[in-house]
């Protein structure tokens, strides 16, 4: 009697437990345990809004848009002259060249500097039609990261979804272990007062044993979704993947969607769509720049420019101005001589005007003012005449490359063309095909309930069969995994549905919740 008594105790107490664990939704972890371990938890408008922050991807994106605006400035500065200008220092030495048949000798080595200042200014077709095709080149790298940013949401929410999902089925398997405990302890017992044998007991334990292993491969799998999660996001963990916690939670409800109103919005906002429409608006704009090669081109150039150069061997220059201020001398002298015997009027001062102190001397005068010519280096220009043209240029016959380059450009507008069209429908099909995975998804969901309660059900009875000793353990055993494939099945079409929304959503390019 007393061997029936402890059976019903344990039996009662147990089935108490394995009723309390066959709730409709998993069950939280002790609080107080989940605050000791999880110190960081996730949203899912922080984990995108991290994502846009840091995820390479996206960051590369976001780089195009840059260059994108400084071509169109760059179009528009193309209106104005261009301006160069130019400085520099050389050095010569002494010696002889030849150009173009002449012979150019410098007896002393010199340095010399220049400057120029050069405007050009140029007027064509494709200046005229630049702004425009620069403008839609930036709405084209502005939709393409508006294209990118959409995709990028998709896939953390996507991601988000799925590592909720994991954790549900990590949750799923830890019942069904607290489930195979009790199981072991009730078959432990019933082997005890001998209604039992010991291949039940090892039945249990062999239960126990794997929905173990299932518990662990469901947290690695919930481990990894979360390091996939911050991977997407562009970010390390911030703390042990263990204790991070996804702190958002998704209602299920019946989906109401208007099917050609998805179709429409998806026409007009889909970001790939209108990333190919700007590219396909650009290459339009292409066509009609390269037409423009055949217009002719209008071009105006004017110029500024100095130079300086000075000897570096003064003596040896000032020998050569002795040498040509006596050889003036002398004539001046000759001059004299003729015109005293003619009887008329002679130079009286031959050495000043030769610019000799004496026949043999350069006066100050000369050697000062050679000086002063001489010292120019770097910055005394000589400057040079100021120089302008105005050239009207319209190209006859280029060997075919204009008609080349328009037929390039027609094809890749016929492309971008193309591009468009089977992009939409591919959206059309895109939006089509997830409504109705949606549907399907929503509707799956309360097939798998019923399933579900099912499923718990029959373990009710299995349970109740073996405490009265009509069942064997191996039938509650198959009836504890059909309740754990139907817990987990469940668990799939929730995250399923909300996977389902993600992806319509990214379809039609807008959020639809």
């Amino acid at each position: 009697m007393n061997r029936w008594t402890a059976l019903l105790v344990l039996s009662v107490g147990s089935a108490g437990s394995l009723a309390a664990q066959d709730t409709t939704t998993a069950r939280p972890q002790d609080t107080t345990m989940a605050r000791a371990r999880v110190s960081a938890t996730l949203s899912l408008a922080d984990a995108i809004a991290q994502a846009r922050a840091n995820s390479p991807l996206y960051r590369q994106a976001l780089n195009d848009a840059g260059p994108a605006r400084w071509g169109v400035r760059n179009a528009y500065g193309s209106f104005l002259p261009q301006v160069n200008a130019s400085a520099g220092v050389g050095y010569t030495g002494s010696g002889s060249s030849s150009f173009g048949g002449t012979t150019f000798s410098q007896s002393s080595p010199s340095y010399n500097s220049d400057y120029s200042l050069n405007l050009n200014w140029r007027l064509d077709g494709r200046v005229l039609t630049g702004p425009g095709q620069a403008k839609s080149e930036q709405r084209a790298a502005e939709e393409n990261i508006s294209s990118a940013g959409v995709q990028l949401k998709a896939d953390v929410t996507t991601q988000y979804l799925q590592t909720l999902q994991n954790v549900a089925q990590v949750e799923v398997a830890r019942q069904q272990v607290l489930r195979n405990i009790d199981f072991l302890r009730l078959a432990q017992a019933r082997y005890q007062v001998g209604q039992a044998t010991l291949i039940d007991v090892r039945q249990a334990e062999v239960t126990k044993a794997n929905s173990d292993v299932q518990l662990l491969r469901a947290e690695q799998a919930a481990n990894e979704a979360k390091l996939e999660l911050l991977r997407r996001m562009g970010v390390t963990p911030p703390v042990p993947v263990q204790e991070l916690a996804l702190s958002d939670s998704f209602p299920v409800v019946a989906p109401s969607y208007d099917l050609p109103q998805l179709l429409t919005l998806a026409a007009e906002q889909n970001p790939s769509l209108r990333s190919l429409r700007a590219q396909e608006a650009s290459a339009s704009t292409a066509v009609t720049a390269t037409r423009s090669e055949y217009l002719p081109s209008l071009t105006v150039q004017a110029g500024w420019s100095g130079f300086t150069q000075q000897f570096t061997n003064e003596t040896l220059i000032l020998g050569q101005q002795l040498a040509g201020a006596q050889a003036s001398y002398q004539g001046c002298v000759d001059n004299n001589t003729i015109r005293a015997n003619a009887g008329l009027s002679t130079n009286p001062d031959c050495l000043g005007s030769a610019g000799l102190a004496d026949p043999n001397t350069l006066n100050d005068a000369s050697v000062a003012g050679f000086r002063s010519r001489n010292d120019v280096f770097p910055f005394s220009y000589a400057g040079q005449p100021f120089r302008a043209s105005l050239t009207l240029s319209l190209p006859i016959f280029t060997g075919f490359g204009r008609s080349l380059r328009l037929s390039q450009a027609r094809a890749r507008q016929q492309d971008a063309d193309e591009a468009v069209r089977g992009r939409a429908l591919q959206v059309q099909a895109d939006v089509n095909s997830r409504y109705l995975a949606l549907e399907t998804a929503y509707k799956s969901i309360a097939m798998q309930q019923v399933a579900r309660d099912a499923a718990r059900e029959q373990l009710r009875l299995a349970q109740d069969r073996y405490r009265l000793g009509s069942g064997t353990s191996l039938e509650l055993s198959d009836a504890q995994n059909a309740v754990q494939r139907a817990e987990g099945d469940y668990v799939n079409a929730v995250y399923g549905y909300h996977i389902a929304i993600a992806a319509l959503e990214a379809a039609v390019g807008r959020p639809l919740r």
